[in-house]
């Protein structure tokens, strides 16, 4: 992957964790960039950026606190993603971290193409959310 794409993903990486760009804003970038989607792997403290040509640049995010509990909570995960939706003062990525961690969630997958995000757990269990319109 080029330099130029790999810098476009380390700001929109480090623009979550900070505040800076909001998701509908990160996605916008990734997409005038090419890139097709992106995983989030809490396990692994990484995010995955992949180009529909199948090539992809593997970044380490922040690490957050807790790890991921063992039971999937997805009433919790869809709490969440309408915490972040309405973005209230007391909103931050790295809370939204901890706290989908302590509900099982292992990561995410972010599909463009799909216009979706498929939140996972340990056991592989899902829940889906797809982008407001």
């Amino acid at each position: 992957m080029d330099a130029e794409r790999i810098s476009i993903a380390e700001t929109c990486l480090h623009a979550a964790h900070d505040g800076s760009l909001s998701f509908p804003e990160i996605v916008g970038k990734l997409i005038a960039a090419g890139f097709e989607s992106y995983a989030v792997d809490y396990r692994r403290n990484s995010q995955t950026f992949y180009l529909p040509d199948g090539d992809s640049a593997v970044l380490d995010m922040q690490r957050s606190a807790g790890s991921v509990a063992a039971a999937f909570d997805a009433a919790e995960i869809e709490r969440l993603v309408r915490w972040a939706q309405a973005n209230p003062a007391d909103y931050s990525y790295v809370a939204f971290c901890e706290t989908a961690k302590a509900a099982g969630c292992e990561g995410y997958f972010v599909s463009f193409l799909g216009r979706r995000v498929v939140y996972f757990g340990r056991t592989a269990e899902t829940h889906v959310e797809h982008f407001p319109k």
